[in-house]
C-alpha cells in the first residue's frame, strides 16, 4: 500500500511539469489578448488599453484615447461620468468638483475621489469609507486597492494610517491566492491590481499558469470559470493587465495615471 502510494506520488510530481510545458507561450497569450481589443468600443477598455501603451508600449493600443474620446462625443447622457474617468488617460482633464456628487456607484466614488485627490482633495470621512470597503471585501477592497495606487500616484498618501496600504495589498492577496486555480473576474482583478502596485510577489505563481491555460480561443477571458458566458471585456483587460507585468518584468513603470501636459 505505501509502495502504491510513493507511486502514485512521483507520478503526480513528474506530471506537473509535462503540464506546464503544454501551457501556450506567454507571448502568444499576450498577443492573442491585444488581438481581442482591435475594434473595442468599450470606453472602459479604452482607457486601460492607454494604460497598457503608456506602461508598456502596446503600439496596437496608441489610439486608444482617441477612440474613447469618440466615444465620448457620442454617448452625452453618459457623458458626466466618462468625463471623470478620463482623467486615467489625461492628468488636465477639465473637470469640476461638484461631478463627483453625481457619481453614484459606491466602488466608483471610492476611486473617484482618489483620481482626483490632488485637486479636490479627500472627504472627512473617506478612510473611514476605505476600511468599510475593505472589510466588505470583493470587489469594494480591489477597489480600494486601486484607489490607494492613485493616491500614492496623486501624492496625497499622507491621507492614509500608517499601515493601511499594507493592509490593503494582504487582504487582496488572499482573493487570488485561497485557492489560485479558480480564474474568474474578481481574482484576476485582485492579482493585476497587485501587479499594478509593485506587489506582484504577493500573486501565486500558480494562479497566472492557471490564467495562461484558460484563455479562450478568442484571446478573452471568462467572467466566471463555468464556460458559459463566453469571453468578457472586463476580465479580459484584466487578464491582460496581468500577463503583460509578468512578460515585461521591471522595478520601475510608468504611472497608471498619464503624467501633467509639459
Amino acid at each position: 500500500m505505501l509502495a502504491f502510494c510513493i507511486t502514485a506520488l512521483c507520478s503526480l510530481l513528474l506530471a506537473v511539469p509535462l503540464l506546464t510545458q503544454h501551457l501556450p507561450d506567454l507571448p502568444t497569450t499576450t498577443a492573442k489578448a491585444i488581438n481581442y481589443f482591435e475594434e473595442s468600443d468599450e470606453p472602459y477598455a479604452l482607457l486601460w488599453l492607454d494604460v497598457m501603451h503608456r506602461r508598456f508600449g502596446i503600439e496596437e493600443f496608441a489610439d486608444a484615447l482617441q477612440r474613447y474620446d469618440q466615444i465620448l462625443a457620442e454617448q452625452p447622457t453618459q457623458w458626466s461620468l466618462l468625463n471623470v474617468f478620463r482623467r486615467i488617460a489625461v492628468h488636465d482633464n477639465p473637470m469640476q468638483a461638484e461631478v463627483l456628487e453625481s457619481v453614484l456607484t459606491p466602488t466608483d466614488l471610492i476611486i473617484s475621489y482618489a483620481l482626483y485627490c490632488d485637486r479636490f482633495g479627500l472627504p472627512s470621512d473617506y478612510v473611514e469609507t476605505l476600511d468599510s470597503a475593505v472589510s466588505e471585501g470583493g470587489y469594494y477592497l480591489t477597489h480600494v486597492l486601486l484607489a490607494c495606487i492613485w493616491i500614492q500616484e496623486n501624492g496625497c498618501e499622507g491621507a492614509l494610517p500608517n499601515g493601511f496600504v499594507d493592509k490593503v495589498y494582504r487582504a487582496t492577496a488572499v482573493i487570488v491566492n485561497r485557492n489560485p486555480m479558480v480564474v474568474d473576474d474578481l481574482t484576476l482583478e485582485a492579482a493585476a491590481f497587485l501587479y499594478l502596485a509593485g506587489q506582484g510577489e504577493r500573486v501565486n505563481p500558480s494562479f497566472v499558469n492557471r490564467v495562461i491555460a484558460s484563455q479562450n480561443n478568442d484571446g478573452g477571458w471568462e467572467e466566471a470559470p463555468d464556460g458559459q458566458g463566453g469571453s468578457y471585456w472586463h476580465s479580459t483587460i484584466l487578464g491582460l493587465l496581468l500577463l503583460l507585468h509578468v512578460q515585461y518584468p521591471a522595478d520601475y513603470y510608468p504611472p497608471v495615471l498619464a503624467f501633467p501636459s509639459p
